[in-house]
């Protein structure tokens, strides 16, 4: 099964508390939050990884 990462805004204007991504079989094992921009706001910075 392919890898998921949820992810949250920290971003203090935005309403997103958390979006879970859904990778290939294709994604490189480097691949972080900070490769991603948030889905609502739009920031590049502010996504980080929510530990499980």
């Amino acid at each position: 099964m392919p890898a998921t990462m949820e992810v949250k805004c920290t971003e203090d204007a935005c309403e997103l508390d958390m979006a879970e991504l859904h990778f290939t079989y294709d994604m490189p094992d480097d691949v972080s939050a900070a490769d991603f921009q948030c889905p609502y706001c739009g920031g590049t910075d502010c996504l980080e990884e929510i530990e499980l």
